[in-house]
Protein backbone atom coordinates (compact mmCIF):
# COMPACT_ATOMS: atom_id res chain seq x y z
CA UNK A 1 0.00 0.00 0.00
CA UNK A 2 1.55 3.17 -1.35
CA UNK A 3 0.94 6.29 1.02
CA UNK A 4 0.91 10.09 -0.41
CA UNK A 5 2.56 12.43 1.89
CA UNK A 6 3.87 15.75 2.26
CA UNK A 7 6.14 17.86 4.81
CA UNK A 8 5.54 21.18 5.63
CA UNK A 9 8.63 23.51 6.67
CA UNK A 10 11.88 22.70 5.47
CA UNK A 11 14.66 23.94 8.22
CA UNK A 12 16.42 21.28 9.73
CA UNK A 13 14.02 18.73 10.74
CA UNK A 14 11.83 18.79 8.07
CA UNK A 15 14.76 18.11 5.59
CA UNK A 16 15.27 14.86 7.89
CA UNK A 17 11.60 13.96 7.62
CA UNK A 18 12.31 14.26 3.88
CA UNK A 19 15.07 12.67 3.30
CA UNK A 20 13.47 9.86 5.43
CA UNK A 21 10.36 9.28 3.24
CA UNK A 22 12.66 9.17 0.53
CA UNK A 23 14.30 6.09 1.56
CA UNK A 24 11.23 4.63 2.64
CA UNK A 25 9.42 1.43 0.37
CA UNK A 26 5.71 2.17 -0.11
CA UNK A 27 5.68 6.03 0.33
CA UNK A 28 4.64 8.74 -2.46
CA UNK A 29 6.24 12.64 -2.00
CA UNK A 30 3.59 14.50 -3.34
CA UNK A 31 4.87 17.91 -2.21
CA UNK A 32 6.85 19.67 0.36
CA UNK A 33 6.32 23.30 1.36
CA UNK A 34 8.51 26.32 2.17
CA UNK A 35 8.11 29.92 2.09
CA UNK A 36 11.83 30.39 1.47
CA UNK A 37 12.83 30.02 -2.88
CA UNK A 38 16.42 28.94 -1.25
CA UNK A 39 15.11 26.31 0.60
CA UNK A 40 12.56 24.50 -1.76
CA UNK A 41 15.43 25.06 -4.79
CA UNK A 42 17.66 23.35 -2.91
CA UNK A 43 15.57 20.48 -2.04
CA UNK A 44 14.17 20.22 -5.58
CA UNK A 45 17.66 19.88 -6.66
CA UNK A 46 18.67 17.23 -4.03
CA UNK A 47 15.48 15.09 -3.86
CA UNK A 48 14.08 15.62 -7.10
CA UNK A 49 10.39 16.99 -5.45
CA UNK A 50 7.88 19.24 -5.91
CA UNK A 51 8.23 22.27 -3.58
CA UNK A 52 5.41 25.17 -2.91
CA UNK A 53 5.42 28.35 -1.84
CA UNK A 54 2.21 28.01 0.61
CA UNK A 55 0.46 25.15 2.51
CA UNK A 56 -2.84 25.43 -0.12
CA UNK A 57 -0.69 24.43 -3.16
CA UNK A 58 -0.01 21.39 -1.38
CA UNK A 59 -3.61 20.55 0.28
CA UNK A 60 -4.80 20.99 -3.08
CA UNK A 61 -3.82 17.18 -3.59
CA UNK A 62 -4.34 14.30 -2.58
CA UNK A 63 -2.78 13.34 0.73
CA UNK A 64 -2.95 10.53 3.18
CA UNK A 65 -0.27 12.23 5.63
CA UNK A 66 1.29 14.99 6.28
CA UNK A 67 4.30 16.12 8.20
CA UNK A 68 4.23 19.26 9.89
CA UNK A 69 7.90 20.99 10.70
CA UNK A 70 6.86 24.27 10.48
CA UNK A 71 8.41 26.73 13.82
CA UNK A 72 6.16 26.03 16.93
CA UNK A 73 4.20 29.20 16.65
CA UNK A 74 2.71 27.60 13.63
CA UNK A 75 1.56 24.74 14.32
CA UNK A 76 -1.73 25.63 15.56
CA UNK A 77 -2.78 27.31 12.70
CA UNK A 78 -1.08 24.78 10.22
CA UNK A 79 -2.54 21.76 12.21
CA UNK A 80 -5.94 22.89 11.71
CA UNK A 81 -5.92 23.54 7.77
CA UNK A 82 -4.52 20.67 7.25
CA UNK A 83 -7.27 18.43 9.74
CA UNK A 84 -9.54 20.73 8.20
CA UNK A 85 -8.91 18.75 5.04
CA UNK A 86 -8.85 15.37 6.88
CA UNK A 87 -5.23 14.38 6.12
CA UNK A 88 -3.27 12.15 8.95
CA UNK A 89 -0.81 14.32 9.92
CA UNK A 90 2.49 14.35 12.81
CA UNK A 91 3.40 17.36 14.25
CA UNK A 92 7.05 18.08 15.72
CA UNK A 93 7.01 18.75 19.60
CA UNK A 94 5.66 20.38 20.69
CA UNK A 95 2.72 20.03 19.63
CA UNK A 96 1.25 23.70 19.95
CA UNK A 97 2.60 26.88 21.24
CA UNK A 98 0.10 26.96 24.12
CA UNK A 99 -2.07 24.13 25.82
CA UNK A 100 -5.44 25.88 24.63
CA UNK A 101 -3.92 25.28 21.09
CA UNK A 102 -2.91 22.02 21.48
CA UNK A 103 -6.73 21.13 22.84
CA UNK A 104 -8.14 22.88 20.17
CA UNK A 105 -6.23 20.54 17.79
CA UNK A 106 -6.41 17.31 19.69
CA UNK A 107 -10.26 18.18 19.34
CA UNK A 108 -10.44 18.71 15.89
CA UNK A 109 -8.35 15.82 14.69
CA UNK A 110 -10.84 13.47 17.04
CA UNK A 111 -13.98 14.99 14.66
CA UNK A 112 -12.83 14.96 11.89
CA UNK A 113 -11.38 11.24 12.28
CA UNK A 114 -7.75 12.23 11.53
CA UNK A 115 -4.86 10.61 12.87
CA UNK A 116 -2.88 12.97 15.05
CA UNK A 117 0.57 12.31 16.38
CA UNK A 118 3.22 14.19 18.14
CA UNK A 119 7.18 14.20 17.38
CA UNK A 120 8.59 13.63 20.58
CA UNK A 121 11.25 11.45 18.67
CA UNK A 122 13.52 10.16 21.79
CA UNK A 123 11.06 7.15 22.61
CA UNK A 124 12.02 6.28 19.41
CA UNK A 125 15.58 5.84 20.64
CA UNK A 126 16.95 2.21 20.98
CA UNK A 127 19.01 3.54 24.49
CA UNK A 128 15.25 5.14 25.66
CA UNK A 129 13.75 1.67 24.66
CA UNK A 130 15.88 -0.43 26.60
CA UNK A 131 15.37 1.96 29.77
CA UNK A 132 11.68 1.34 29.62
CA UNK A 133 12.39 -2.21 29.33
CA UNK A 134 14.56 -2.37 32.14
CA UNK A 135 12.90 -0.10 35.02
CA UNK A 136 10.20 -1.94 36.72
CA UNK A 137 7.99 -0.60 39.64
CA UNK A 138 10.28 0.28 41.74
CA UNK A 139 11.76 3.38 40.30
CA UNK A 140 12.78 5.91 43.14
CA UNK A 141 13.94 8.58 41.00
CA UNK A 142 14.92 9.20 37.61
CA UNK A 143 17.31 12.55 36.29
CA UNK A 144 18.06 14.16 32.36
CA UNK A 145 20.71 15.87 31.36
CA UNK A 146 19.92 17.68 27.97
CA UNK A 147 22.70 20.32 26.96
CA UNK A 148 24.45 21.72 24.51
CA UNK A 149 25.31 25.15 22.35
CA UNK A 150 22.85 27.74 21.58
CA UNK A 151 21.18 27.12 18.34
CA UNK A 152 20.56 30.42 16.22
CA UNK A 153 17.86 28.08 13.90
CA UNK A 154 15.30 28.49 17.16
CA UNK A 155 14.13 31.49 17.81
CA UNK A 156 10.75 31.15 18.48
CA UNK A 157 10.88 29.55 22.38
CA UNK A 158 13.24 29.04 24.51
CA UNK A 159 14.85 25.70 26.15
CA UNK A 160 12.10 24.55 27.65
CA UNK A 161 9.82 24.26 24.98
CA UNK A 162 13.29 23.03 22.67
CA UNK A 163 15.14 20.82 24.76
CA UNK A 164 12.98 20.26 27.58
CA UNK A 165 9.98 19.10 26.03
CA UNK A 166 11.51 15.82 25.10
CA UNK A 167 12.64 15.03 28.71
CA UNK A 168 8.55 16.25 30.04
CA UNK A 169 7.33 13.80 27.90
CA UNK A 170 10.25 10.91 28.55
CA UNK A 171 9.49 10.70 32.46
CA UNK A 172 5.83 10.86 31.83
CA UNK A 173 6.70 8.13 29.20
CA UNK A 174 9.30 6.31 31.65
CA UNK A 175 7.50 6.18 35.14
CA UNK A 176 4.15 5.42 33.89
CA UNK A 177 2.77 8.37 35.78
CA UNK A 178 1.93 12.25 35.49
CA UNK A 179 2.87 15.02 37.10
CA UNK A 180 2.04 15.76 40.74
CA UNK A 181 4.11 18.68 41.38
CA UNK A 182 6.50 20.44 39.04
CA UNK A 183 8.77 23.56 39.30
CA UNK A 184 11.14 25.06 37.70
CA UNK A 185 14.24 28.00 37.92
CA UNK A 186 15.10 29.48 34.86
CA UNK A 187 17.54 32.04 33.74
CA UNK A 188 18.32 33.77 30.13
CA UNK A 189 21.69 34.91 29.29
CA UNK A 190 21.77 34.86 25.21
CA UNK A 191 18.84 36.02 23.79
CA UNK A 192 15.17 36.60 24.96
CA UNK A 193 13.81 33.53 25.60
CA UNK A 194 15.33 31.48 28.46
CA UNK A 195 18.52 29.70 27.59
CA UNK A 196 19.12 27.73 31.15
CA UNK A 197 16.43 25.65 33.43
CA UNK A 198 16.76 23.32 36.04
CA UNK A 199 13.12 21.67 36.16
CA UNK A 200 12.18 19.06 39.46
CA UNK A 201 8.88 17.24 39.83
CA UNK A 202 7.27 14.40 41.19
CA UNK A 203 4.83 12.17 40.46
CA UNK A 204 1.50 10.74 41.19
CA UNK A 205 3.31 7.08 41.60
CA UNK A 206 6.09 8.98 43.92
CA UNK A 207 8.81 8.87 41.98
CA UNK A 208 10.93 12.21 41.77
CA UNK A 209 12.43 13.53 38.69
CA UNK A 210 14.68 16.14 37.88
CA UNK A 211 15.56 17.56 34.11
CA UNK A 212 18.82 19.81 33.52
CA UNK A 213 19.09 21.49 30.20
CA UNK A 214 20.64 24.76 28.54
CA UNK A 215 22.12 26.54 25.74
CA UNK A 216 24.71 27.30 27.17
CA UNK A 217 27.30 23.68 27.39
CA UNK A 218 29.47 24.01 24.35
CA UNK A 219 28.99 20.41 23.15
CA UNK A 220 26.04 18.29 23.38
CA UNK A 221 24.85 16.13 25.97
CA UNK A 222 21.90 13.61 26.21
CA UNK A 223 21.81 11.34 29.89
CA UNK A 224 19.40 9.61 31.69
CA UNK A 225 20.08 7.98 35.24
CA UNK A 226 17.28 5.87 36.49
CA UNK A 227 17.30 4.97 40.81
CA UNK A 228 15.62 1.56 41.19
CA UNK A 229 15.63 -0.14 44.55
CA UNK A 230 16.58 -3.26 42.36
CA UNK A 231 18.97 -1.74 39.85
CA UNK A 232 20.65 1.70 39.04
CA UNK A 233 20.54 2.41 34.55
CA UNK A 234 22.75 4.60 32.75
CA UNK A 235 21.89 5.93 29.42
CA UNK A 236 23.78 7.84 26.75
CA UNK A 237 21.45 8.93 24.10
CA UNK A 238 24.13 10.25 21.72
CA UNK A 239 26.04 7.00 21.79
CA UNK A 240 23.18 4.51 22.23
CA UNK A 241 24.71 2.90 25.06
CA UNK A 242 22.87 1.68 28.07
CA UNK A 243 24.50 0.26 31.34
CA UNK A 244 22.71 -1.58 34.11
CA UNK A 245 24.51 -1.71 37.22
CA UNK A 246 23.08 -3.89 40.21
CA UNK A 247 21.83 -3.91 43.66
CA UNK A 248 25.36 -2.22 45.72
CA UNK A 249 25.89 -5.18 48.23
CA UNK A 250 26.57 -4.16 51.51
CA UNK A 251 27.81 -7.49 52.59
CA UNK A 252 30.55 -7.42 49.87
CA UNK A 253 30.72 -3.70 49.22
CA UNK A 254 30.24 -4.34 45.51
CA UNK A 255 27.91 -3.92 42.49
CA UNK A 256 27.97 -5.75 38.79
CA UNK A 257 27.25 -3.69 35.45
CA UNK A 258 26.23 -5.00 32.54
CA UNK A 259 26.56 -3.03 29.04
CA UNK A 260 23.62 -3.61 27.03
CA UNK A 261 24.31 -3.65 23.13
CA UNK A 262 22.21 -2.19 21.00
CA UNK A 263 22.27 -1.57 16.97
CA UNK A 264 22.08 1.80 16.39
CA UNK A 265 18.79 2.98 14.46
CA UNK A 266 17.89 6.62 13.54
CA UNK A 267 15.13 7.12 15.57
CA UNK A 268 13.21 9.52 13.19
CA UNK A 269 13.18 6.81 10.71
CA UNK A 270 11.53 4.26 13.55
CA UNK A 271 9.04 7.42 14.49
CA UNK A 272 8.13 7.42 10.76
CA UNK A 273 8.15 4.36 10.07
CA UNK A 274 5.17 3.19 13.26
CA UNK A 275 3.45 6.55 12.41
CA UNK A 276 3.18 5.16 8.43
CA UNK A 277 2.44 1.33 9.74
CA UNK A 278 -0.40 2.92 12.23
CA UNK A 279 -2.19 4.54 9.07
CA UNK A 280 -1.86 1.12 7.26
CA UNK A 281 -2.88 -0.79 10.10
CA UNK A 282 -5.56 1.44 11.46
CA UNK A 283 -4.59 1.28 14.40
CA UNK A 284 -3.68 3.78 17.00
CA UNK A 285 -0.61 6.36 16.57
CA UNK A 286 2.29 5.21 19.13
CA UNK A 287 2.70 8.79 20.35
CA UNK A 288 -1.01 10.36 20.54
CA UNK A 289 -1.95 14.46 20.80
CA UNK A 290 -3.19 13.61 24.57
CA UNK A 291 0.43 12.67 25.22
CA UNK A 292 1.68 16.02 23.43
CA UNK A 293 -1.04 18.08 25.48
CA UNK A 294 0.29 16.49 28.53
CA UNK A 295 3.38 18.37 28.07
CA UNK A 296 2.15 21.62 26.96
CA UNK A 297 0.07 21.29 30.22
CA UNK A 298 3.19 20.79 32.46
CA UNK A 299 4.90 24.00 30.16
CA UNK A 300 2.19 25.93 31.38
CA UNK A 301 2.64 24.89 35.08
CA UNK A 302 6.19 25.72 35.47
CA UNK A 303 6.61 28.52 32.52
CA UNK A 304 3.59 31.28 33.62
CA UNK A 305 2.30 33.34 31.28
CA UNK A 306 4.76 31.80 28.63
Amino acid sequence: MTLKVGVVGLGWMGRVHLRNYTEMAGVEIVGVVDVDPKAREEVTARFGVTAFATLDELLAHELDAISVCVPTSLHHETGLKIIAKKINLLIEKPLAATAAEGEELVKRAAEQGVALMVGHVERFNPAVARVKELVGDDIISIQIERVGPYPPRIQDVGVVKDLGSHDIDLIRYITGSEYKSVYAVTSTTLGKHEDSALITAQMENGVLASISTNWVTPYKGRKILVACESKYIEANLITQEVKEYSAFSTYDKSYSVREWPLMFREPVKEELTQFLAALRNNTPVPITGEDGLAVLRVFERILPGA
